[in-house]
């Protein structure tokens, strides 16, 4: 019912889903070694660069925002922290140095406690290699 919350919770989603994982996903790492010749360890840098672009500032604004909670906002999760742990999951693939975000991982560890997040881990999906 609050348009401040609402619009909080669409920017922190906004941030990942919008500014990593358009140029982070499968599609765009494959043509950077298709088109450009990049090779695993150019695309890891690649994949790195990006995330911690945007986790910098959305670390910063994690930890100084009173409206952030247990979750990224509040004490229930939403979309935000559904976009933030499907990220860090990622992340782990190309070995994202977390150290320097402990806000992201504490949520991330939040969220991971709950069972609805634990059946969404790709690691449990039907089509997981």
């Amino acid at each position: 019912a609050d348009a401040f919350v609402r619009a909080r919770v669409r920017m922190i989603a906004q941030m990942i889903a919008c500014d990593i994982h358009p140029i982070n996903n499968l599609r765009v790492l494959n043509a950077l070694r298709s088109r450009y010749g990049a090779d695993d360890t150019e695309i890891a840098d690649w994949f790195r660069h990006w995330v911690n672009e945007t986790f910098v500032p959305l670390e910063k604004m994690l930890a100084e925002s009173p409206e952030t909670g247990t979750f990224c906002h509040g004490e229930t999760p939403g979309l935000a922290d559904i976009c933030l742990v499907a990220q860090v999951t990622s992340n782990a693939r190309f070995t994202v140095d977390m150290s320097p975000y402990p806000v992201i991982c504490r949520i991330r560890d939040a969220c991971m406690e709950m069972e609805a997040f634990q059946k969404a881990a790709p690691a449990r999906q039907p089509d997981a290699e």
